[in-house]
């Protein structure tokens, strides 16, 4: 059988192959009627067939068919991913794969290597093609998220260190005046606003610590949180080092504090890593403007509750909303930073949970050698999760024994 490239198939070249594999009777259907081509005969799906415009009827042909279409999609795997389409037997295009080996140098299972569908005990079947996702093993990995906890420990600490130099550097205020913002010149500065911020914090804390202890995939939350967290308060580091913003208010007695040798800049850096960088443990620093650290932890913390508990639980994503902007709000009505500050801690925190995210949830793209260059750290992390993480939820604890004898 001599073919060209099949994403270069026409219409006829597609009749020509469903004659040589026996669908003699679907040419009509598929070639004239609906224009199949190479391309879009490869993203054919089970769905796809028994679902309109195509509603085929007889189950033993939609299944050779599907055989015969897997076979060809194994042919090209190359052009799926070019295309971007799933090839990994778990998605209802009915791809199928070849053995999927996970980072760690273990073979996966491969779910479709036959003319079977997806495996049973992972995936359940309808009869309308579509597939449901069951039970599926995911491996907590505690080691991967030890690491994660060790990297933001690190990443805190090297924050505060900076913060500490960053200090020395903060501009004369006589010399350098807060620059012009049209937030802080238009609202008057409310003296227990910053207070109430870092209350909005804590409240949110509290809440995603609850919703990690009680969420079966605990290990694999608390690693994205942390490699998201330290990633970006690595950037904050460069970016309020590289750049000295003068205070943005009056009211802020700040001037170059000079801390002396090594030894004692280290244990104001402690200090600022133990109180957590916050006022209400009595923390004061100068200097670290660009970009807010409050914001980006609230923000990354109302978007983790949010994306981490069922979307019928409306009164959970509105107060965790509703914090957030807050928090926001109280940070610059207290004149604590610039409203530049606030706008773009925002913008990048949500940008990278949204690309971390949209990057752990598809497949094609996880896989890619470029974002093996690019995101280095996520293709760690993430390399052995290969499906979106399901909002399912246990106790955390076993039952003790006196309780297990009662209730059976």
């Amino acid at each position: 059988m001599s073919h060209p490239s099949v994403r270069r198939w026409t219409p006829k070249h597609v009749a020509k192959w469903l004659r040589e594999e026996g669908f003699c009777d679907y040419v009509d259907l598929l070639c004239n009627k609906h224009r199949l081509d190479g391309t879009s005969l490869l993203a054919l799906s089970e769905y796809d067939l028994r679902s309109p415009p195509l509603e085929l009827k007889v189950l033993g042909d939609i299944k050779r068919l599907m055989v015969s279409i897997r076979k060809l999609q194994k042919q090209n795997i190359d052009v799926l991913e070019e295309l971007g389409l799933p090839f990994d037997g778990h998605s209802p295009n009915g791809s199928g794969g070849s053995l999927d080996w996970l980072c760690n140098g273990d073979p996966g299972r491969d779910c479709d290597s036959t003319d079977t569908a997806p495996v049973g005990e992972e995936y359940h079947q309808y009869t309308n093609g579509k597939y449901k996702q069951q039970a599926r093993r995911l491996d907590p990995e505690y080691w991967k998220t030890v690491l994660s906890s060790i990297y933001v420990v690190f990443v805190f600490g090297f924050t505060s260190f900076v913060m500490v130099i960053v200090h020395e550097r903060v501009p004369d205020m006589r010399t350098y005046p807060p620059l012009p913002d049209i937030f802080l010149d238009s609202v008057p500065r409310i003296p227990w606003a910053f207070a109430m911020a870092e209350a909005c914090g804590v409240i949110l804390c509290n809440i995603w610590l609850l919703v990690l202890l009680l969420h079966k995939h605990r290990s694999i939350l608390l690693r994205r949180m942390c490699s998201l967290m330290g990633t970006v308060f690595m950037l904050r580091c460069i970016t309020m080092f590289v750049t000295s913003l003068s205070v943005p208010g009056q009211h802020l007695q700040c001037s170059g504090k000079m801390y002396g040798d090594m030894w004692a800049k280290l244990q104001r850096a402690v200090a600022i890593w133990t109180g957590f960088g916050m006022t209400l443990t009595g923390v004061h620093t100068c200097g670290d403007y660009m970009f807010s650290g409050h914001t980006v932890v609230i923000t990354l913390l109302n978007f983790f509750v949010t994306e981490y508990t069922p979307r019928s639980w409306n009164f959970i994503h509105t107060l965790s909303w509703v914090l957030n902007l807050f928090g926001i709000f109280f940070i610059l009505a207290a004149h604590e930073h610039y409203s530049i500050d606030v706008f773009i801690a925002f913008y990048i925190t949500t940008r990278l949970f949204l690309y971390y995210h949209t990057l752990a949830n598809t497949r094609a793209y996880q896989q890619s050698r470029r974002a093996r260059i690019w995101f280095p750290m996520f293709s760690f992390f993430e390399c052995n999760v290969n499906v979106p993480v399901p909002n399912e939820y246990c106790w955390p604890f076993s039952r003790p024994a006196v309780i297990r004898r009662l209730i059976g």
